[in-house]
């Protein structure tokens, strides 16, 4: 019978070696560098899950307003609320405890709703309107100073007519324009033009003088000086 022929295998060249067949890909060494930045970041990142946890349980609570409280009105306890914050805030906060501290007194300034009392919050004297009548006041810019007024301030309303109708009571040109004095009880919020609506408290015999020249523009607020 005639032979059958074995297929000849590939033939390899002198020096030429065969490398074998496995179904692992070569292993890629690691750089001690990329390891070295990779435990850097993990402890980095332990770090700072101890301080956020640390940060979190070191707490503590102070009064908060619950609503905005106008200028001069007296704090209720329903107008408190508690809120929490970092034990070393910079701010003057009261703390929770002493709420009861802040019950009775009166809101130095407009405190709008959600923001920290402190102890600038709040005044323990007698209302500014007491025994006086409250009369608003429309200040555009020139008629008030720029330094923010507040409650409690000593200002002098002076009449400032345009037409010299009125410029004095005693009617001679040149003399002093007439002046009421009063106290601010409140301030209103600029508008988009920068007037503002201040209140001031008068003795009645001056208030309707006061609610005239407020009516026709032509009062301007003019600051005292602390003594």
């Amino acid at each position: 019978m005639p032979r059958t022929k074995q297929p000849a295998g590939p033939e390899t060249g002198a020096g030429q070696t065969l490398l074998s067949i496995t179904n692992e890909a070569p292993r890629r060494r690691r750089r001690p560098v990329v390891i070295g930045a990779g435990l850097s970041l993990a402890a980095v990142g332990a770090l700072m899950s101890v301080w956020l946890v640390n940060e979190a349980g070191d707490k503590v609570t102070v009064v908060a307003t619950r609503h905005a409280i106008a200028a001069g009105e007296t704090i209720k306890a329903s107008d408190l609320v508690a809120a929490e914050i970092s034990h070393d805030s910079a701010l003057s906060s009261v703390p929770a405890s002493q709420s009861s501290d802040i019950v009775g007194k009166r809101a130095a300034s407009d405190l709008p709703a959600g923001v920290l009392v402190t102890e600038d919050s709040v005044s323990a004297g007698a209302s500014v309107t007491k025994g006086k009548s409250v009369v608003g006041i429309l200040a555009k810019p020139g008629q008030l100073p720029v330094q923010r007024l507040s409650t409690g301030d000593s200002v002098t309303i002076v009449h400032t007519p345009q037409d010299g109708s009125a410029s004095a009571s005693s009617g001679k040109p040149g003399s002093a324009p007439e002046s009421l004095p009063a106290v601010v009880s409140r301030v209103g919020a600029p508008d988009a033009n920068g007037a503002v609506v201040v209140d001031v408290a008068a003795a009645e015999v001056n208030s309707v003088s006061l609610a005239a020249w407020a009516a026709s523009g032509t009062a301007a607020i003019v600051l005292k000086a602390s003594n």
